[in-house]
């Protein structure tokens, strides 16, 4: 009977998805990524209407630095716990040296200080690797970040870098990987104070309002709204999500890409094109009488 129940809470569920599907938007972002050389998915949640999106919402990508809200996650699941404290210092050391793209951390010299809170502001708003290897280490490990996931109820989302029995899904995600669906209602779940407790939510929250990688998604934005955005890339996969508190109609969206073709690191790469045209279609579907 128990089985039975559940077969027709799952039924249930799926059909009030489905009538929630805003259709029009539907096609227009069908219409949108019909000739994208590579694979994509979208999840979107018109968070006044109750209305969503999903294009291979399901679907497992590299997260590539969108991990970075995970290992958020998990260092903040420990400072709640009181395990760690937001304004304590830390040493650098040399074995944390990440040798890899323009980090500031890697620039440190061994015996140098910080504040942890500082080493958060770099992975969120930089995307330091360096920071970020140390904060996933900071706060037990992929190991111990991805049961934080999993009792969250996130079971895609996961850390497979550094992270003992996951060597086969970091062959073929990398860093991380999570679907569309999933991290854009990690990001809800921090927007409605639903994810920890209130005070880390909000924290969050402004941490990831805090971007400098802002020419994608953010750059269809005006920069008067407030959004909050962590996005990732690496040669064949491109990916972003964002909250925008527009006060018309505030909307959540996520865009993944894997198997690209174009993995160039120009203004013009495809997948870039894409996400900012997408970016603009829901701004101006959101808000059609802004300018």
């Amino acid at each position: 009977m128990n089985r039975l129940i559940l077969c027709i809470l799952t039924v249930i569920t799926l059909s009030a998805q489905a009538q929630k599907t805003d259709n029009k938007l539907q096609s227009q972002i069908e219409t949108l990524l019909k000739d994208f050389d590579g694979n994509v998915g979208v999840y979107v949640h018109d968070l006044k209407h109750n209305k969503i999106v999903a294009i291979n919402a399901d679907t497992v990508f590299p997260t590539a630095s969108i991990v970075k809200i995970p290992i958020l996650t998990g260092i903040m699941n420990k400072i709640e716990k009181g395990e760690l404290e937001y304004h304590q210092r830390l040493t650098y050391t040399d074995s944390l040296f990440y040798d890899e793209g323009d980090d500031i951390l890697s620039a440190f010299k061994n015996g140098s200080t910080i504040e942890l809170s500082k080493v958060m502001m770099l992975m969120l708003t930089i995307s330091d690797n360096c920071a970020s290897l140390w904060l996933q280490g900071l706060a037990g490990g992929g190991v111990q970040i991805n049961k934080v996931m999993d009792s969250l109820g996130f079971q895609s989302t996961r850390v497979n870098s550094r992270t003992p029995g996951r060597e086969a899904n970091r062959s073929q995600y990398g860093w991380g990987q999570t679907t569309p669906r999933e991290i854009a209602t990690l990001m809800e779940r921090i927007v409605n104070n639903e994810l920890l407790s209130k005070s880390s939510n909000e924290k969050m929250l402004r941490l990831l309002g805090r971007q400098y990688w802002d020419e994608e998604a953010l750059s269809q934005i005006p920069p008067g709204v407030f959004a909050a955005d962590k996005n990732g890339a690496v040669d064949a996969s491109r990916d972003e999500v964002v909250y925008v508190n527009s006060k018309n109609n505030p909307y959540i969206f996520s865009i993944f890409t894997k198997n690209n073709k174009d993995q160039s690191w120009e203004y013009n790469n495809e997948a870039w094109v894409v996400t900012r045209k997408l970016s603009a279609l829901l701004w101006k579907y959101y808000n059609p009488k802004s300018e």
